[in-house]
This record gives C-alpha cells, sequence and structure tokens, in this order.
C-alpha cells in the first residue's frame, strides 16, 4: 500500500532523536504494558506501504491499529506523556498523513476522557475539528438536555469523508463549545473541492457543512480550550513533526554511512545537534507535564512547538544542502515526506506562538520583581 515505511527508518534513526523513557520508579507493570503496545505499533507500522496519496488507505490503516486498541494511548498527564508522544512519532515516521489523522482520533479519545464522555469514544473513528477562520462558523442551538442542534460550516476537516465521528467547535448563543457529532446524519455534507494540496494531500481535508446536524454538547462552555489538556494536545503535534523529522534526517545518515563526504558529514552533524535537542527538549515538557497535569502548560507547551518548528526549517535546509536534487526527485518516500512536514509544521502559529511564548515569559518575569 505504499512506498514509505516508517518502522525501519526510525530503528534506524540514532537513539538521541527519539523521546526518552519514563523515570525507573514508574509502575514496572505500566512499563511492560507500555513497552509491548509500543512493540506491536512498531511492528504493524513495519508492515505499512503507500503507494497512493488517498485519505481511505491512511483511514484503513487507522482502523487496523484501531482494532488492535493501539489508539488506547496513555493520557497526558498521566505519568507515561513521553510513552504518548513516542507513539506518535514512531506514526508519524511512517507517513504525515497518517499521523495527522491518527493525531487528531487519539486526540478526540483524550479530549472525551479529560471532559467525562470517555463512555462515548468506545466505538468509531474521531477527528477534531477545531479551527476557526473568519469565513467558516458553525452555530449550536439547543435541544433537549445536553443535545444540540448545528449549522454551518467547518473548515479545515480533515479525514472529512472517512472519520465516522467528530468533536466540532462551535458557538452557542456566541459563547464557544464542543460537539460530539456522528457523521453519517443526511444532513451533513463535505466538500472537498478546496482541498489541492500537494503536501498532505492524503488527509483528505474537506469543508463540512452542517445542516440541522444533532450533537451532542461536551463539557461546559469554553471546557475545550480551558482545560488542561488543551496545552498538553498541542505540544503532541511537535512529537508529530519531529517524528517526520527523524524520518527525513535518517535518509542523510544512511548517506554519509555510506560515503563519508566532508560537507555531508557537516550537515549530519548539524542535525544531530538540531534533532537531539529538540528530542530532549520534548522528553522535558513531557516530564514537567506529569509532574503538573493540572498546570497551565501553555509555556512548556508553546517553546516546545517553536523548538521544534524552528529545528525543522534548518533539518530541512541541511538535508536538501548535503543530499542535492536525487532523493527528492528519485526516493518516493523521502519526497513524500519532504512535501508534507512543510504543511503539517504550518500547524504552528509562526510568529505569533513566539510573541506568546514571550509574553508568557514576560508575564513570569513580572510576577517576580
Amino acid at each position: 500500500m505504499n512506498d514509505m515505511t516508517s518502522s525501519p527508518r526510525m530503528r534506524a534513526a540514532p537513539s538521541a532523536w527519539r523521546l526518552c523513557d519514563e523515570p525507573e520508579s514508574a509502575d514496572a507493570r505500566n512499563i511492560d504494558s507500555a513497552v509491548a503496545s509500543a512493540s506491536a505499533l512498531e511492528l504493524l507500522l513495519a508492515a505499512v506501504h503507500f503507494d497512493d496519496e488517498s485519505c481511505a488507505s491512511r483511514v484503513s490503516v487507522l482502523d487496523q491499529l484501531r482494532a488492535n486498541e493501539l489508539d488506547r494511548l496513555p493520557l497526558p498527564g498521566s505519568g507515561k506523556t513521553a510513552t504518548r508522544w513516542r507513539a506518535l512519532t514512531a506514526v508519524a515516521a511512517c507517513d504525515l498523513s497518517l499521523a495527522k489523522l491518527y493525531e487528531s482520533h487519539t486526540d478526540a479519545l483524550a479530549i472525551l476522557a479529560e471532559l467525562r464522555r470517555a463512555d462515548l469514544s468506545d466505538d468509531g473513528t474521531w477527528a477534531v475539528w477545531a479551527a476557526e477562520p473568519p469565513n467558516a462558523r458553525v452555530v449550536a442551538r439547543a435541544s433537549r438536555g445536553d443535545h444540540l442542534i448545528l449549522d454551518g460550516v467547518k473548515a479545515w476537516c480533515s479525514g472529512a469523508s472517512h472519520v465516522t465521528h467528530a468533536l466540532v467547535t462551535a458557538w452557542l448563543d456566541d459563547q464557544p463549545v464542543l460537539a460530539a457529532v456522528e457523521l453519517s446524519q443526511p444532513n451533513i455534507t463535505v466538500d472537498a473541492s478546496g482541498w489541492q494540496a500537494v503536501g498532505m494531500r492524503a488527509t483528505g481535508t474537506a469543508n463540512v457543512r452542517f445542516d440541522g446536524a444533532r450533537a451532542t454538547q461536551i463539557g461546559d462552555v469554553g471546557a475545550y480550550v480551558e482545560r488542561p489538556g488543551f496545552w498538553h494536545g498541542g505540544a503532541g503535534i511537535a512529537a508529530c513533526w519531529l517524528g517526520g523529522l527523524a524520518a527525513i534526517a535518517t535518509t542523510l545518515v544512511e548517506a554519509v554511512a555510506r560515503r563519508a563526504e566532508p560537507h555531508a558529514s557537516a550537515h549530519l552533524g548539524a542535525v544531530d545537534a538540531e534533532l537531539s535537542s529538540a528530542a530532549a527538549l520534548l522528553s522535558e515538557t513531557a516530564s514537567w507535564i506529569d509532574a503538573h497535569p493540572r498546570a497551565d502548560a501553555r509555556r512548556p507547551a508553546l517553546r516546545a512547538r517553536v523548538a521544534v518548528d524552528r529545528a525543522a526549517a534548518r533539518v530541512i535546509e541541511h538535508v536538501s544542502r548535503a543530499l542535492g536534487p536525487a532523493p527528492f526527485c528519485t526516493d518516493a518516500k523521502f519526497a513524500r515526506a519532504l512535501a508534507d512536514l512543510p504543511v503539517f509544521l504550518r500547524q504552528s502559529h509562526a510568529e505569533r506562538d513566539e510573541a506568546l511564548l514571550a509574553q508568557a515569559l514576560l508575564q513570569e518575569h513580572a510576577s517576580h520583581l
């Protein structure tokens, strides 16, 4: 099914480019379970080979992961956040469109658990659709109990034609709410005509129109962004970026191992410094979240996202300058990853995130004066 195989590339990647294990003091049974799940995930991913750009093939693999309960990751802040993020890096090293869908599904499960509606997550493939561009808005009307009626258009809906359920941000009396929607309803339509992407094409992203669709409100007004897990999930996206970067950079490792040309070796040394630092910061962020599961994780999450985003730009430049045009033109898995990753990285808000990080730093600085 594909020519971008993840697990072999992750095995070849240097250990310093991976997230660190949890502390040895953690419950041994939990560690054994996590190791077994990680091994099962890598084994399944090793057999994944996409030779197309379809969302259907990625969702088919996601369904296989679900069938083997490999979507049931440790919850953020549960003491095994790094284990959760290692799963995201492994899937991202396999295929970044698959990682986008897998991360969205597992994030939905975590949100439902955090907002005490895990009962809804037993079946189906989920997505989180939370983009709020000014030209697309979903309005909710109250129905009986926690039921809602949704109208409007939601933009940037990955997997829209293939997932079965979604968590959708909407507006109830001009207040933000989160709604769980079963997507087989006839008054929900998908318009993928605007999705002309080359990178991340296989996410099948589309606009979704709701015309009186039934939904269930999840949590209180504002709960989606006010919960601690909002920033935990935001940092987890950076783990996906790291996994994609490690797969790309492993191509350079293999090239220099075959022929240690001096300039390529220098680029590889710079790549190692970038990826080792990014992995160490993500490991530190995971440990911080586990130590402070209810605290505001905005600053550590933003720091991790900014660091990996910046490292990615430098790693991509080093790899491309070291290897020249050949792998871009002859290595399908490398070329796909390098088309996908810059698009995925723009889930970062670039300088806006850096400005927010600076504000958080200055607020802490002012509090100590």
